[in-house]
């Protein structure tokens, strides 16, 4: 009896006491547990609007450009932590994986686009980007052996593509060059070479002296070599990100760039040439390799105005491109702090 009514203490005790908190996990500096909740709404929306195919469009299941929409979505998965391996979004990011590879195997000239893309650039040089960051990353021979050939058909083909003033039009046989196309190309090669796969140093050499001869008097880049014009702040910040990712931090033309953007490409402007998540996706990137006073402002102003402006849904309009692409760099730029991506490291 003694043992019994000892036994139903300790029981009644166990049922009395109040259970020790669980401690909150960690966050990076500047993410809030409201960020948190916004990227975990946004990540789960792209889990759920991925297609069958393992790709996804530019609104939902509907519309274009699955080669750039499953590449900036798969960016997005594996800026949480997660691989084609292991981690929450290992299923979309290997169904990803798949789907490029096969788009990519289609064709014969290395190009990695749909019969969907009629400008087909710039997804090339987003799928060049994403995919060299999951090299190594699939835990699968076959794979990973396709991946390998792949990159460097994709690469020979970005390097035949290059216009001789040393950039790159929206085809790779349009003989001409513009900046937005460039500086995907640029970032797609630097990826490559950061992931083992050989990349012609004179082709990105030619690409950045391409920006340079871009760039105007007050430091903000044209649209293009031939149509000069204006800058052009969205380019302009892309400009920047992909100077940081070329080695180019204390270049004059990249401070010079740096200063312009600043003035003109900020988190609660206007919708900065219509391009407002573009511009964005760089420029944070940019900011976050600066790493000085100005970024802990801008970052907490622009993720103030993004958590601000999610749908119920989880997602986020895009500059009228879609859901999809607007989600995508929703969350790769919401997760920068949290340093995952090795093309996104500082």
């Amino acid at each position: 009896m003694t043992v019994f009514i000892l036994a139903l203490l300790a029981s009644w005790r166990s049922l009395s006491l109040p259970v020790a908190a669980q401690p909150s996990p960690v966050l990076p500096e500047l993410i809030t547990p409201d960020t948190q909740r916004a990227i975990n709404r946004g990540l789960q929306y792209l889990a759920e609007t991925q297609n069958p195919s393992g790709s996804w469009f530019n609104a939902g299941n509907m519309g274009s450009y699955p080669t750039a929409m499953t590449s900036l979505a798969g960016l997005a998965l594996l800026a949480n932590g997660s691989t084609p391996r292991e981690g929450k979004f290992a299923p979309q990011l290997k169904r990803a994986v798949n789907f490029l590879l096969a788009t990519a195997e289609a064709g014969a000239t290395g190009l990695i686009s749909s019969q969907m893309e009629g400008r087909s650039m710039h997804g090339h040089g987003f799928a060049m980007l994403f995919l060299a960051e999951c090299l190594g990353e699939t835990g699968d021979v076959k794979t990973e052996e396709r991946l390998r050939a792949v990159l460097h058909r994709a690469v020979e083909l970005t390097a035949r593509a290059q216009s001789p003033a040393g950039g790159w039009i929206y085809t790779p046989d349009g003989s001409g060059d513009e900046g937005s196309v460039t500086v995907t190309q640029i970032q797609g090669l630097r990826a490559c070479r950061n992931a083992g796969i050989k990349v012609p140093r004179s082709t990105i050499e030619r690409a950045v002296k391409y920006l340079e001869l871009c760039q105007n008097p007050d430091g903000g880049i044209s649209y293009s070599l031939a149509q000069r014009g204006g800058s052009r702040p969205p380019i302009s910040a892309a400009a920047v990100a992909t100077l940081y990712a070329s080695g180019r931090y204390d270049s004059p033309m990249t401070k010079k760039c740096l200063d312009y953007v600043t003035r003109t490409v900020t988190p609660n402007s206007r919708e900065v040439y219509g391009h407002w998540f573009y511009a964005h996706l760089y420029m944070a990137q940019a900011m976050y390799q600066v790493h000085d006073r100005r970024w802990e402002k801008y970052f907490t102003e622009l993720r103030d105005r993004l958590v601000a402006t999610q749908t119920a849904e989880g997602s986020w309009s895009g500059d009228g491109v879609g859901p999809v692409y607007g989600t995508a760099i929703a969350c790769i730029v919401l997760q920068l702090p949290y340093d995952y991506v090795p093309i996104f490291q500082r």
